[in-house]
């Protein structure tokens, strides 16, 4: 695939489900796109996304390869390359001062923090999810609440506030979720995809156990061996025995990545 805007450089923060939804779309739509992830990062859905290239060295998402790039003097070559999607886990502001991004997109979704400032990083700049203010924090977001305004853009104002329950599948929302109890080293034996009964060990944080909480398929572990803090989302389980999404491009990630790129475009113009 040719980069028919070779020139117009985009930073996007966050390896997760929706980061990675981000990522592809632009990289499909023909921008040169490079994502920053944190050398240990937690993500549950890693099936959904590229964060698995941060432990693997590279790993594919609907067609679409992200390699993992050690050292920023490899940069280049890999966007020249347009082969894969780079991602970068060493400091962000030396990648930062490396890129030169046109623009920067926040899609890290951490939604019990208060992003920092980051207009001037980039030329344009976006958040997406719950505390950006458009005009304040980011240039413009993206709301990532589902519902009617999912993907829309906000110009002016803050995103609508972090809501309640996640989406109920066959009668279970919050349920399906496992949090971290404690900081410690998450371990499991487990692969995304297997089948677990409710009650069944699945994975321990240092030596406290973590038991499937419903029957079903494992949609979401974060990686063996990452430390947690506590509160810290590290297993979802999937009620849908033999229709489970458990890999690929999720509704809701997609319509987030449409908005991104909408207000891209909308800038360009």
């Amino acid at each position: 695939m040719n980069r028919t805007k070779p020139d117009l450089r985009i930073l996007v923060r966050g390896a997760n489900d929706v980061g990675s939804a981000v990522a592809h779309r632009l990289f499909m739509a023909g921008y040169s796109v490079v994502i920053h992830e944190i050398p240990q990062p937690t993500t549950t859905r890693r099936r959904m996304s590229f964060s698995d290239a941060v432990f693997e060295g590279r790993v594919a998402l609907d067609g679409i390869e992200a390699q993992l790039i050690k050292r920023l003097y490899l940069l280049r070559g890999a966007l020249v390359s347009d082969c894969c999607i780079p991602i970068f886990i060493k400091d962000f502001y030396q990648l930062l001062n490396t890129l030169h991004p046109t623009i920067l997109v926040d899609a890290r979704m951490r939604k019990h923090l208060q992003p920092e400032v980051q207009r001037g990083l980039a030329e344009l700049t976006i958040g997406l999810g719950p505390n950006f203010v458009a005009g304040e924090t980011t240039d413009i977001a993206i709301e990532t609440s589902r519902g009617d305004s999912l993907g829309q853009i906000v110009e002016h104002g803050a995103t609508s506030p972090l809501q309640g329950e996640p989406i109920e599948i066959e009668g279970f929302a919050r349920d399906r979720y496992v949090y971290a109890p404690a900081a410690g080293t998450f371990h499991t034996s487990l692969q995304i995809g297997d089948y677990v009964i409710q009650g069944l060990e699945v994975a321990r944080v240092d030596s406290i156990p973590l038991l499937a909480p419903i029957t079903g398929i494992l949609r979401g572990l974060t990686h063996d061996g990452v430390p947690v803090t506590p509160k810290t989302k590290v297993i979802e389980v999937d009620p849908r025995i033999h229709n489970a999404q458990i890999s690929g491009i999720a509704e809701r990630p997609a319509r987030i990545a449409e908005g991104v790129l909408t207000a891209i475009q909308n800038w360009e113009a």
